[in-house]
C-alpha cells in the first residue's frame, strides 16, 4: 500500500538536501538564490516546490521529483485518482516552469521544461500508455494502491521522453498559416 502521506514526508526530507543548491548554481547562469514553498497553499497546488531567483530578477518555479532507485525511464503520473479520473500532474495544468527529476544514487537531475514536457505527453502519451500496457521493453504501467484511491503513472524510457522534448519543440504550419501538429 502507498501512503501519499509517507511520499510527502520523503520529498520534503530531500528538499533540504545541499545538492539542490549544486544543481541550480550548474543549470542556471545568474542563479541568486532559491526558496523552499513545500508548506500547503497556491504553490503547492500549482506544482511549485521550489522557486530559484537570478541575480537578473527572474523567479523560476520547480516542480521537484525525487526518485531512491536509479531507474532508466522517468515516471509520468497519469491520473492522480484513477477512479475519478483526476488528472496527474502531467496533464494538469501547473505553474512551474520545470521539472527537477532527481535519481539520488546517481547523483544525476534532469531539469525537464514543464511546457514542451506536457506537450510532448499530448503528441506521445497515448503510444507510451499502449506500450505499457503491453509491457513493452522499457515501459511500464506503475498502480500505486493509496487509502481509498489509486494513483496511475506509465514509466517512459528517459531517451524517449529526451527526444519526443526535443521534437515538441518545434512547431510547424503550413503555408495558410494552419498548425499541422
Amino acid at each position: 500500500m502507498h501512503r501519499f502521506n509517507d511520499s510527502l514526508t520523503i520529498s520534503r526530507a530531500y528538499s533540504e538536501a545541499p545538492w539542490w543548491g549544486t544543481v541550480y548554481r550548474q543549470a542556471f547562469r545568474g542563479f541568486a538564490g532559491m526558496y523552499d514553498v513545500r508548506q500547503d497553499g497556491w504553490a503547492q497546488r500549482a506544482g511549485i516546490d521550489r522557486v530559484i531567483v537570478l541575480r537578473s530578477g527572474k523567479t523560476l518555479w520547480v516542480d521537484e521529483k525525487v526518485r531512491t532507485e536509479d531507474y532508466n525511464d522517468f515516471l509520468l503520473e497519469r491520473w492522480s485518482d484513477r477512479e475519478r479520473r483526476r488528472p496527474g500532474w502531467i496533464q494538469k495544468e501547473l505553474a512551474c516552469d520545470y521539472i527537477a527529476y532527481a535519481f539520488v544514487p546517481s547523483a544525476r537531475c534532469f531539469l525537464l521544461p514543464f511546457l514542451p514536457l506536457q506537450r510532448a505527453w499530448r503528441l506521445h502519451g497515448p503510444d507510451w500508455i499502449r506500450r505499457a500496457g503491453r509491457a513493452e521493453r522499457g515501459y511500464r504501467l506503475v498502480q500505486a494502491e493509496n487509502p481509498g484511491y489509486v494513483t496511475e503513472s506509465i514509466a517512459v524510457p528517459i531517451p524517449v521522453v529526451l527526444a519526443a522534448l526535443q521534437q515538441g519543440l518545434e512547431v510547424r504550419w503550413d503555408t495558410a498559416g494552419h498548425s499541422t501538429a
